[in-house]
């Protein structure tokens, strides 16, 4: 079977046109306790109000009952029901960044497909959470698109794309033991190469401090146009993420993109601690997600936080940056661009 590169297909950046987003709706009591599973939840509302104006926003659901309560829920959110679309698809957790199919286009024939990567829940981490590498399967009896099987393990969290042939990653996460330890780091490049279709891979080293994925890319470096990448930075000299976000700003200053330019880096402040007394969560503003009318950022109650709004506010003229209260969502190891996954026009 030809690749998806050979085939004419791509993986579109995020800002281009999107017909959907895709979301799990929460439910895992062991990822989010009881009543901090309702904050993740009117975290949810907030985001599809934000969103399902500007695009279809399509939901995995567990069953019947949690259907109607969902749609109640959203439909006293004041959201347009019209524009979601709810599917019964059990699911594990809510990460269907990671799990869920990348999608990619061929623009001249009009058609979007999926590359179903394997899902081993992050490095064989978690056990429990392993069957959610079933969904796109069950995703696609809905939808019925070709589907491309590259046979290795891939988070979608850990790649970021600009849409015409440049793809950042992490050594952390891809170079991963318990993900593809047969492939070498220049095999695992021909994948991306075959199924993305990029040209240009950079490669940085490590991601922030309490981040359970091992250093997934969309916590710490996102491209905002083909040129422009907004990386994470910590001011402290004393926090634990001061050293690796340094490290990881410097690199990209020495990266290029596919046509050879330099990138334009842009600082991205960081919320400081965000945590309990047990543990630090993986809080980053650069976990945000870019739809078709709005760019919802996961923002964590710090005095930052209208500091990064207002840097992607800047980047995206023509789009309203909104901030979303995701503490609670991240005591679950992830925020707004880990529970979604975009379905791009054709």
């Amino acid at each position: 079977m030809n690749s998806p590169k050979e085939l004419g297909f791509r993986m579109p950046a995020e800002w281009e046109r999107q017909e959907a987003i895709w979301l799990a709706w929460p439910h895992n009591k062991d990822t989010w306790p009881a009543e901090m599973l309702m904050k993740v939840e009117n975290s949810y509302a907030k985001f599809v109000k934000v969103l399902h104006t500007g695009q279809k926003v399509k939901i995995l659901v567990d069953n019947h009952d949690s259907e109607l309560k969902i749609r109640e829920k959203l439909n006293q959110a004041g959201i347009n029901l019209s524009q979601i679309i709810l599917y019964q698809i059990g699911n594990q957790d809510a990460w269907i960044r990671d799990y869920g199919p990348t999608f990619v286009v061929n623009s001249r024939e009009k058609e979007l497909a999926m590359v179903k990567w394997s899902f081993n829940a992050w490095g064989n981490k978690y056990d429990d959470l392993k069957p959610d590498n079933e969904v796109p399967y069950e995703m696609n009896k809905t939808m019925k698109l070709p589907i491309f099987e590259p046979g290795i393990v891939l988070e979608g969290g850990s790649i970021e794309v600009n849409g015409s042939g440049t793809l950042l990653t992490t050594e952390q996460c891809l170079l991963s033991k318990n993900r593809n330890s047969n492939l070498k780091k220049d095999e695992i490049e021909e994948y991306l190469k075959d199924y993305l279709n990029v040209s240009n891979i950079l490669w940085l080293k490590e991601g922030i401090a309490g981040d359970d994925t091992d250093g997934h890319i969309d916590d710490i470096a996102r491209f905002v146009n083909q040129n422009t990448v907004v990386c994470a930075f910590e001011e402290d000299k004393n926090d634990e993420n001061y050293e690796i976000l340094k490290e990881n700003y410097e690199l990209l200053n020495g990266m290029k993109d596919e046509n050879g330019r330099k990138l334009n880096i842009i600082k991205l402040p960081m919320p400081g601690f965000v945590g309990d007394d047990e543990r630090r969560y993986p809080a980053s503003y650069a976990n945000f997600y870019i739809g078709n009318q709005a760019v919802v950022v996961s923002i964590f109650g710090h005095s930052n936080d209208s500091k990064a709004l207002e840097i992607l506010q800047k980047l995206f003229p023509t789009r309203k940056v909104v901030g979303v209260n995701c503490k609670a969502m991240a005591y679950g190891f992830g925020s707004l661009h880990c529970v979604s996954q975009q379905e791009p026009g054709v």
